[in-house]
């Protein structure tokens, strides 16, 4: 499957709900990232519709930017090319059963996060425009937390141990998807200031930089040891319907099946 560069916040919805129905069919686990994704881009899609950044039209620039960097590693990768070395971590790893839901979750968020986000922040906004993103860049925040609840119950429906672990981590107050959405944004941003004071001839370097550190975060959320596999242990073994419980709400499968 490839893809035209999407040029619209409904392309980019349009173009990961194709791959949402593809992952179902074939089984693969790229669909529980490209599901959680498509809910995050809904989401901020509604709060630019809503006026909740203080400019929309940049907003849509830096999220179809920063999707299209998802979409062109997909698209590489089905077609045997290689993505970048994040990515390339990712979309293997999606081919291994021994993983837990959440980790092939959060390997998609440390490829789009920590290498992406502020690759795509610097494009949409160089050099002295840069900080007047900051306070929409910051505001996405927001958006993520306010999707925790929700896909922490959706975790819960495919793995039985996940409640325990909600309770334990609430307990030492702090979560995983808050540190992960939260913490990389912040790093994200940083990296992001970097780039945009950067002449553009000289970001390869700072991105093959900055892509080897986010294959080491990779491989160490690969290794997730004693809480990966209680997890993994009671959890459903169906991707198919994994990936349906993590798009539900944002994705009309009775209407795309009647189609």
């Amino acid at each position: 499957m490839t893809f035209e560069p999407a040029r619209s916040i409904d392309q980019v919805i349009q173009q990961l709900e194709e791959i949402i129905l593809l992952s179902m069919e074939t089984g693969s686990r790229i669909g529980y990232f490209a599901a959680l994704y498509n809910r995050v881009t809904q989401t901020v899609c509604d709060g630019i519709a809503n006026g909740r950044f203080e400019d929309g039209s940049r907003m849509e620039r830096l999220d179809v930017v920063f999707a299209n960097r998802f979409l062109a590693a997909y698209s590489a990768y089905q077609q045997g090319e290689p993505p970048t070395r994040s990515w390339l971590l990712k979309f293997e790893s999606a081919e291994k059963d021994h993983l837990c839901v959440l980790q092939h979750l959060m390997l998609g968020m440390a490829a789009h996060i920590h290498l992406d986000l502020g690759i795509s922040a610097a494009i949409t906004c160089y050099g002295e425009q840069h900080e007047a993103l900051r306070n929409d860049f910051n505001s996405i925040n927001d958006v993520l937390a306010s999707l925790v609840p929700v896909v922490e119950d959706e975790l819960e429906s495919m793995s039985s141990h996940f409640r325990s672990l909600l309770e334990v981590a609430r307990q030492k107050e702090e979560m995983l998807a808050n540190f992960a959405m939260g913490k990389a944004r912040d790093n994200a941003w940083t990296f992001s200031q970097a780039l945009a004071s950067t002449p553009r001839s000289n970001w390869a370097s700072l991105i093959a930089k900055r892509d080897d550190s986010t294959v080491e975060l990779g491989r160490a959320l690969s290794h997730g040891g004693l809480l990966a596999s209680f997890l993994h242990a009671k959890e459903s073994r169906d991707v198919a319907k994994n990936i349906e419980a993590l798009a539900t709400g944002e994705f009309d499968f009775g209407h795309r099946g009647a189609e």
